[in-house]
């Protein structure tokens, strides 16, 4: 597994753990494991930058895996949309792809995100239109296409989990949900924007399972990793108001839209399958 570490990486890693399984750990040297992981069950190896490895590296990195979850891409708040670092990730993850279909192994899982697809046509599914806006989102459809192409040609099955709109433990403090906690538990303003934005929500723990399930089934292609309950932001927020009881906190308005935000995003959900991979 690449992206252990990471906001939604290390709760795959819990349900993995959670399934008594052996997981090997690619991961940088500063990276530190969450202090609840069964390091029986984990074995680390370090490379100091996965997307710009040798192709000798990465095959010793995956060999004698049968399963690879690849979560790890540059993902720093604020500069990730737009950065040439997805170039990096793009080319980084074909050539991991390769390495692990060279070293037999036997299922590749990727992950993508909603904002790959034409978020204008409604309820997103697996094979609604796709139309990134961005360049993350463009180099996650062109990972999807090559390993679509090539993978799923070969005795190695594909499967591409598309992430939505996730909130929950070790959230970045300036993405929505943690920034409104961390108002609301210090009796601040929230200053927020209109609310009306359609949103599908999901907590990062339940993310993490069903990655994990995706990993563990013999599903092949693109699924959503989504709650498909559309609500608004507006919603959302008033009920964690709620909580504090302080609804009298919330400013809506104060900020303005965001003019390129698409008004509605909500998804149809990967149902997990009983019948696991051998």
């Amino acid at each position: 597994m690449t992206g252990a570490t990471g906001f939604v990486g290390r709760q795959i890693l819990r349900a993995l753990i959670k399934q008594e399984l052996n997981v090997r750990i690619i991961k940088r040297p500063s990276s530190q494991l969450p202090d609840w992981a069964n390091r029986e069950r984990i074995e680390c190896v370090e490379v100091s930058d996965l997307f710009s490895a040798s192709q000798p590296q990465l095959e010793s990195l995956v060999s004698g895996c049968d399963t690879l979850i690849h979560a790890a891409w540059y993902a720093v708040p604020g500069e990730y949309l737009y950065s040439f670092r997805n170039v990096d990730c793009l080319i980084g993850t074909l050539l991991l792809a390769q390495a692990f279909q060279g070293c037999g192994g036997k299922r590749f899982i990727g992950i993508g995100t909603c904002f790959e697809y034409d978020v204008d046509v409604g309820r997103l599914k697996p094979d609604s239109p796709l139309l990134p806006k961005t360049p993350y989102a463009a180099a996650k459809v062109s990972s999807f296409q090559m390993l679509s192409q090539t993978l799923n040609t070969t005795d190695l099955s594909f499967a591409w989990c598309r992430l939505f709109y996730l909130y929950g433990e070790d959230e970045d403090p300036r993405r929505l949900v943690s920034y409104v906690r961390a108002k609301l538990g210090a009796g601040e303003p929230v200053d927020l924007g209109s609310g009306k934005q359609i949103r599908d929500f999901l907590d990062v723990q339940t993310a993490g399972n069903l990655v994990a399930e995706v990993a563990l089934s013999d599903y092949r292609g693109p699924l959503n990793i989504c709650s498909g309950q559309p609500v608004t932001v507006r919603e959302i927020v008033e009920r964690l108001a709620d909580e504090y009881g302080r609804r009298d906190l919330l400013r809506f308005g104060v900020r303005p839209d965001n003019t390129f935000d698409p008004p509605c995003v909500f998804g149809l959900p990967w149902e997990p399958k009983q019948q696991k991979v051998k």
